[in-house]
């Protein structure tokens, strides 16, 4: 091979090399970030025409992003991951997440994130019924956690795997408070979701905002967000129901993975996440941004109005992510 031929090969080597390379760092991976979940499609848009950082788009749930995190804890795959807070309060305790405080953070009420930066809140949503009022066919909306028990709603209730989807779980914790129980109690949850079994509901595994829309499920346990999204911008005849006995308000929340393969990236994407431009976007999908001066006064006119939000409490995070496990095995035992 003549020396000329060699250089030129040598050369296209480390092009190749360079253009690999910078393709690679030009992409987080993110876990639990589906596109039909939050509007999260036009965060990735924006998240890659504003930092140039690809995210792929991942379909898992908060549970079964922890799951994949687990398994990976000696080669990590991912980069970012987005998760219901008591996943990411589960995952700091496992050593699975890094500490990071990106830019916005001192704008994050103190109870909203981890003090060494391990998880931060990006946005919250408050559970309650996200309904497809056509796909009643003419049954009255409920209005109520002792409605859906009714006869009537036979085959038209779904709700999320509350042992493995984070909003399954605050469903539980909802309907459980607003029923006497507490999160050292779920005797009153247990005891609703095993009565609800008459009704035969659906209980998918993952985001099942597209079965709302198409009518397959009529009655959805869900958050404003995803019933604000299908009311105003797919401007199907969807209506968001905060229950009478009360629910419950809760954070999402995102962290960098420890030893992310690609952790620059990741860090671009949470620093955008909780950016001026990442927080509007939140609120244009009907998510209440944890920067609150984000929030457009258009948009939250669009939302229930403040007397039925007074129903929607906190609760205590940490707890909630204690109890947890426990309330995951009984389920599996006593219901599914």
């Amino acid at each position: 091979m003549s020396t000329a031929l060699q250089r030129i090969l040598r050369t296209s080597a480390l092009a190749l090399g360079l253009v690999a390379g910078s393709a690679m760092a030009q992409t987080a991976i993110c876990y639990n970030c589906p596109p039909e979940w939050a509007d999260w499609a036009a965060q990735i848009r924006a998240i890659k025409a504003k930092t140039g950082v690809t995210v792929p788009p991942d379909n898992k749930n908060s549970g079964q992003a922890l799951a994949q995190m687990t398994a990976e804890k000696a080669s990590p795959v991912a980069d970012v991951a987005y998760l219901g807070v008591t996943f990411a309060i589960q995952a700091a305790q496992d050593g699975l997440v890094a500490a990071y405080q990106p830019a916005g953070w001192q704008d994050i009420p103190a109870g909203l994130k981890d003090p060494a930066g391990r998880w931060f809140t990006i946005h919250s949503g408050t559970l309650g019924f996200m309904v497809n009022v056509d796909a009643l066919h003419g049954k009255p909306i409920p209005t109520s956690w002792a409605d859906l028990l009714k006869p009537d709603y036979k085959g038209l209730i779904g709700y999320l795997d509350p042992a493995s989807a984070f909003v399954g779980y605050v469903g539980a914790v909802a309907v459980n408070q607003a029923r006497g129980g507490t999160l050292d109690n779920f005797g009153p949850g247990i005891d609703y979701f095993k009565a609800l079994q008459k009704n035969e509901p659906i209980v998918p595994k993952q985001t099942s905002y597209a079965r709302v829309l198409s009518g397959e499920i009529a009655i959805l346990l869900d958050y404003d967000f995803n019933a604000y999204r299908a009311r105003y911008k797919d401007k199907a005849n969807v209506a968001f129901v905060i229950p009478s006995e009360g629910t419950v308000v809760v954070p999402y929340v995102m962290s960098l993975v420890a030893n992310a393969p690609h952790a620059a990236d990741g860090r671009k994407v949470l620093d955008f996440v909780l950016s001026d431009e990442g927080q509007a976007l939140w609120a244009k999908a009907y998510l209440r941004p944890v920067r609150a001066s984000a929030m457009p006064k258009d948009v939250e006119s669009q939302f229930l109005p403040a007397a039925d939000y007074a129903r929607a409490k906190p609760v205590d995070y940490a707890h909630m992510a204690q109890v947890q496990r426990g309330f995951s095995d009984r389920y599996l035992k006593e219901v599914n």
